[in-house]
């Protein structure tokens, strides 16, 4: 006959309960992390693109009748700046407090805007939003998959570990070779690692949860899951964007 007095049992489910709740807790602070810096990055692009603000950065012309972008220094900057943040804020955040490290990111995801500016007048705006509602539902629905599945992703790993360095050495060689078909090669790994990458992240950050965190710890963590989702969610829209969007 079952125990349904048992103590240990009680205690045990509901010491569960609390781990569902604060993990549920905490996937959502994730998320809301990560979409702030979604709708930061997209209000800065459209700022950027639409206003004299983006003469700092950039100048648009035209050949053959198609939009021509031409980045001055602090264009420059701004291209490379969010990777060096990116590094900071991984080496570092362990010496920030929860607070800085959220900072850091809103500024990384804002400067991002920036450097992504140039796409508004490249790209039909028609063509953007399409591409952003796919990359939506994919992202989405692999996200879900990667906290609901009781498979083991890390094994996928290092796998979408290697595809993504591959990704980064191809388009440094094709900054210089302006090869389109290497670049539509690219664009469909690209797909392929980062529709993985977005399972194997958030399957990652809901393992890192730990009960027994304070709330500094924790926040930091998910400001780290949130910076994660979020590049997955970006390098993914550009992917799609360059096999599907089209060019104004």
């Amino acid at each position: 006959m079952a125990d349904y007095n048992n103590p240990v049992l009680r205690s045990q489910t509901a010491a569960s309960g609390v781990m569902d709740a604060g993990l549920r807790a905490y996937m959502l602070r994730v998320y809301n992390y990560m979409l702030v810096g979604l709708v930061l990055t997209g209000a800065t692009a459209w700022l950027t693109a639409q206003t004299p603000f983006g003469d700092m950065f950039f100048q648009q012309s035209y050949q053959n009748g198609h939009p021509v972008i031409g980045l001055n220094i602090l264009g420059w900057i701004a291209l490379f700046a969010p990777l060096g943040l990116v590094m900071f804020l991984s080496w570092r955040i362990q010496a920030m407090s929860a607070a800085t490290a959220h900072i850091t990111f809103l500024v990384y995801a804002g400067i991002m805007g920036i450097s992504l500016a140039p796409i508004l007048l490249l790209y039909t705006g028609e063509s953007i939003a399409q591409t952003f509602f796919i990359t939506a539902g994919t992202f989405g629905a692999m996200s879900l998959w990667g906290y609901t599945t009781k498979a083991n992703l890390s094994g996928f790993g290092s796998f979408l570990f290697m595809g993504l360095i591959g990704i980064i050495i191809a388009s440094l060689v094709n900054f210089f070779l302006h090869s389109s078909a290497l670049a539509f090669a690219i664009s469909i790994i690209g797909v392929l690692v980062f529709t993985g990458l977005t399972a194997y992240d958030t399957q990652s950050i809901k393992e890192m949860y730990s009960a027994n965190d304070d709330g500094s710890v924790s926040g930091k963590k998910a400001i780290m899951g949130a910076l994660r989702l979020y590049l997955d969610f970006v390098n993914l829209f550009l992917m799609l964007l360059r096999l599907f969007g089209n060019r104004r």
